[in-house]
């Protein structure tokens, strides 16, 4: 079952909302690029801005991590080899947007060992592929007008993700950390994002399935749904008052 904090509907929205006013300010990000981010994201220019904005880590919540599924196998070690082998923060480094992917090439191992770069962009691009259930969730949400943006720990890779499923058809790649240059959990960047997005905390739900992150959202006043399955998130986001009817999207997201 998600786990969904605060539980109840009627509190969910309201219950961090003294926290919005106490909240400091965080900076802005003032680039072309990144407002036109907000703007594909929204439908705030049609009309009256629909609540609550939701904000979806990416990475085993809406499409699987290569990470933990093919990576080890190709560079034939075990999790736990490549664990102790790779470099403590070179893919961390890589994420925030400190180095470009021929250092990462250079410092992924602790040895300086090389490896087939573009053959390791190709397995993680094989292995990209949405978790089970949550495309149709993602439709649902944007056939009903809901605004949804990226919320990520990832390098400027979320192009290859994007090549191939097309996350845009529902939501804006708004907050890479890559772009940022923070990660989660750092409240920093919640905080940014509420700055930028220029919402109530109280009416912003955070889903991602590291409790850690949520725990985050919380502590800045957003919502917070840990992410364990589509159906799982389904019923927690129509216990939100979100708009989700079930299955009225089955099917719709393979035909567009």
């Amino acid at each position: 079952m998600v786990s969904l904090l605060p539980r109840a509907p009627s509190l969910a929205f309201l219950a961090k909302s003294a926290c919005s006013s106490q909240r400091p300010p965080a900076p802005s990000m003032s680039s072309s690029s990144t407002a036109a981010s907000v703007a594909a994201g929204s439908k705030a220019a049609a009309g009256p801005r629909k609540l609550p904005v939701l904000l979806f880590d990416v990475m085993d919540t809406l499409v699987r991590d290569p990470f933990y599924h093919r990576i080890p196998a190709f560079f034939q070690m075990s999790m736990k080899e490549l664990l102790e082998s790779k470099h403590p923060t070179a893919w961390s480094e890589f994420e925030k947007g400190l180095i470009d992917e021929n250092e990462l090439a250079k410092k992924f191992f602790n040895d300086g060992r090389s490896f087939d770069l573009e053959g390791l962009k190709e397995c993680m691009v094989r292995a990209y592929e949405y978790i089970d259930g949550i495309e149709d969730i993602l439709c649902c949400l944007k056939k009903n007008n809901y605004e949804m943006h990226a919320f990520t720990n990832y390098p400027v890779w979320y192009q290859l993700i994007e090549d191939k499923l097309k996350l845009s058809k529902y939501l804006s790649w708004t907050f890479c950390s890559c772009k940022t240059g923070k990660r989660k959990p750092s409240p920093e960047f919640y905080l940014q994002a509420l700055d930028q997005l220029n919402v109530d905390p109280a009416s912003c739900i955070f889903i991602d399935d590291r409790m850690l992150n949520v725990e985050a959202a919380l502590s800045v006043g957003m919502i917070g749904l840990q992410f364990k399955s589509a159906k799982a998130l389904q019923e927690d986001l129509c216990a939100l008052g979100v708009e989700l009817p079930p299955l009225v999207c089955e099917g719709e997201a393979q035909v567009q």
